[in-house]
């Protein structure tokens, strides 16, 4: 069966990177030799770990902006067949939404050149509900796209990850990304994140008109 290239997208707190783990550990389980990429970008648990919030880990390679993932994962292949071990198999990739577009074009290379299964774990669209450039790079490339829900408090179905400041604001203008965990987001629906997003300027209007 021909490789893919997989993209499975969800708001934060929805599971994506305990999934990516539960794959690994699956792949270790059958021998088949696995890869774990992850961007340098996202420092919250060490540049070269992949944690989910239940507590589990593993160990990960680090991809910084300027990585030739094809290259890298080239070479790679090369030494483990210098020293009679099988080749990598698959690739997962947690936070995918921190590549750049060129390396989601690396990643699809691999997939056709190289025979080479990736899945990509990672965000839709960043707290103003734009589009992330990899992520965009995926829904234009991926095989196989699989969205991973989650429920809002209100229980709609996330869709927002919405970026909140010290006073519980939530934030509309800024940079698109600016590392966080839950001290800083939080995934909600879309009516209750624009809901809020109108109280918070109907309230600025009324103490401006004060």
């Amino acid at each position: 069966m021909a490789s893919k290239l997989y993209f499975r997208f969800g708001t934060m707190s929805s599971s994506k990177s305990l999934r990516l783990l539960v794959t690994a550990h699956d792949f270790d389980e059958k021998g088949i030799p696995v890869l774990v990429l992850k961007p340098s970008i996202d420092t919250r648990d060490g540049g070269n770990k992949v944690k989910s919030r239940v507590g589990l880990e593993r160990d990960a390679v680090e991809v910084t902006p300027d990585t030739d993932i094809y290259k890298a994962v080239d070479v790679y292949n090369r030494v483990k067949l210098t020293n009679s071990e099988e080749p990598i198999r698959w690739i997962l990739v947690d936070e995918a939404q921190f590549l750049t577009e060129q390396q989601i074009d690396q990643l699809a290379a691999i997939v056709d050149r190289m025979d080479i299964n990736v899945k990509c774990y990672g965000l839709r669209t960043d707290f103003r509900t734009k589009l992330f450039p990899a992520s965009k790079r995926l829904f234009e490339l991926a095989d196989d796209i699989l969205e991973i829900k989650s429920l809002c408090e209100c229980g709609r179905k996330n869709a927002v990850n919405a970026r909140f400041d010290a006073d519980g604001n939530i934030v509309t203008d800024g940079d698109q990304i600016e590392v966080g965990g839950d001290d800083r987001y939080k995934a909600i629906c879309r009516k209750c994140f624009t809901d809020k997003v109108r109280r918070q300027e109907m309230a600025k209007k009324e103490n401006n008109e004060i």
